[in-house]
C-alpha cells in the first residue's frame, strides 16, 4: 500500500513504477519475452522495457488494458487520499524531479 502522506502526483509514479515490476514479474512468471509479450499486447517492445524498468512517464489505458489482459492481470480501483502533501513531501518531489532532468 502507497503511504497516504505522498503528493497525488508521486502516488502516481510510484503506482507506474510499481505496475511495471508486477507487470515484468508476471511476464516472467509465464515465460514470456519482452518482445513476446509487445506483440500480444500490441504494444512496441521498447514501451514495454521502458515500463518495467520505471522509465515511462505516462502511458494510456487501452495499452495498459491490453497488456494486463496478456497477462491475465485486471486493474483494480481503491479510494485516493485526500490529505495535502507536506512542504517537505513536496521539497523530495522536487528533487527527484530535478534528478530526473539530469539523467536525459
Amino acid at each position: 500500500m502507497i503511504s497516504r502522506h505522498l503528493p497525488n502526483i508521486l502516488v502516481n509514479m510510484l503506482s507506474l513504477i510499481s505496475l511495471g515490476a508486477q507487470v515484468a514479474e508476471q511476464r516472467r512468471k509465464l515465460h514470456l519475452s519482452q518482445a513476446a509479450l509487445a506483440r500480444q499486447a500490441g504494444i512496441s517492445r521498447a514501451t514495454l522495457d521502458a515500463l518495467e524498468n520505471g522509465r515511462t512517464g505516462e502511458l494510456g489505458f487501452s495499452k495498459i488494458s491490453r497488456l494486463l489482459a496478456a497477462l491475465g492481470l485486471e486493474l483494480k480501483l481503491q479510494t485516493a487520499s485526500s490529505q495535502r502533501p507536506t512542504l517537505d513531501e513536496l521539497l523530495d518531489e522536487d528533487r527527484d524531479d530535478q534528478g530526473l532532468d539530469r539523467r536525459r
